[in-house]
């Protein structure tokens, strides 16, 4: 049966009354052909995730109804494997406290911050320094950013393409592992490694676990400086000023303000990119933003214009598609938002330092 893990917003929730409402399910689940895994609480932002292994939706929140009446705020199908590279398990804890009547209390909460790292792409690291230097940069910096993630009690969730993703508990350990990082890898590197840290919930607006999360981070690696580490705002109260001073060069710091424009920003890209006459004055009424307001912002944040940010957006979809598309460069530079194939070539040479020809051709050795 497939499993799924459903979100209940319960403000004042306390890990007693969870974990009575968990016995409860657990009484009921066998009539209505469910498994109750385990579950996680957050009582300081008033949400309890459970896991269950069910025949469907409907059966997990039949069983919650029934149960106690707390029905979920939201149900997500998920991968075990991927659960437990989050979180760390997907069952009870072997630890976990109880109480004197045989009460299994849980007070373990599913907040985790992720840390993810890139890579420049591998046929462009390729093209700059040969296939087999690319190979051993390649390889070395997933064995040295692992060891060190798995040293600051990181757990490893993706390591795929040009990214590495982990998963930690602690803010400190995280952002410790990222000063690691860097004064392993070092800010001058032909991989242009770029590291961001954020932090978040397994449910939020999207169906993929961490899902908001990941989407954030890798948002943030795709307009960061090479060698720098980023941290969101969220995660930055969780550190102590002394440990942001550990690391006092090549870290960019976000603002409160800065993670809903982040979010808002690149959801406009998404929707708006493949569209040729898509410029500035639409993108700025898109934002809601004046001309000058947009740019400014995007000065603010990354030193670029909004129409840079735009084409390296667009570029950015059209190295996706030149890797796992098949079309013409033709196809690929309208569905992109070029005005013409001669113009997206340009673009992409002046950008990539070889022609998109070359890069498919590339790509598929």
């Amino acid at each position: 049966m497939p499993i799924f893990m459903d979100l209940h917003i319960v403000p004042g929730v306390n890990a007693k009354d969870v974990a009575d409402a968990h016995s409860m399910d657990v009484l009921m689940e066998k009539e209505h052909s469910c498994k109750c895994l385990t579950y996680w609480i957050d009582e300081l932002r008033g949400h309890v995730f459970c896991l269950i292994d069910a025949p469907n939706q409907e059966s997990v929140i039949e069983l919650h109804n029934r149960a106690h009446g707390l029905v979920p705020h939201k149900i997500v199908e998920v991968e075990p494997n991927l659960v437990y590279s989050f979180l760390g398990r997907i069952t009870d804890p072997d630890n976990a406290q109880v109480s004197d009547k045989g009460l299994i209390i849980l007070d373990d909460t599913s907040y985790r911050i992720l840390l993810c790292a890139q890579i420049c792409d591998t046929v462009l690291l390729q093209q700059a320094v040969g296939a087999d230097a690319a190979a051993t940069l390649s390889a070395g910096f997933y064995k040295t950013i692992r060891q060190i993630a798995l040293q600051h009690h990181g757990r490893e969730v993706i390591r795929e393409g040009q990214e590495y993703l982990a998963s930690f508990v602690a803010a400190t350990d995280a952002f410790a592992a990222a000063c690691a990082m860097q004064q392993a890898l070092g800010t001058h590197s032909p991989l242009q490694w770029k590291l961001s840290i954020h932090a978040g919930e397994p449910i939020m607006q999207t169906d993929a676990l961490f899902g908001d999360t990941v989407t954030m981070l890798r948002r943030m690696n795709l307009m960061a400086q090479p060698g720098f580490v980023q941290l969101t705002n969220t995660v930055k109260v969780l550190l102590s000023s002394n440990q942001l001073a550990s690391m006092q060069s090549h870290l960019q710091l976000f603002a409160p303000q800065d993670e809903p424009f982040i979010t808002q920003l690149f959801d406009v890209l998404q929707e708006h990119y493949a569209e040729e006459h898509f410029d500035i004055e639409q993108f700025a009424q898109a934002m809601a933003m004046s001309s000058t307001q947009l740019y400014r912002k995007t000065q603010a944040l990354w030193q670029v214009s909004p129409n840079a940010l735009l084409k390296e957006f667009r570029l950015q979809q059209a190295l996706a598609m030149l890797r796992t598309k098949d079309a013409s460069i033709a196809q690929i530079s309208y569905a992109t938002g070029f005005s013409s194939p001669s113009y997206f070539t340009k673009c992409f040479k002046n950008r990539f330092h070889m022609l998109p020809l070359q890069y498919t051709d590339m790509a598929n050795q």
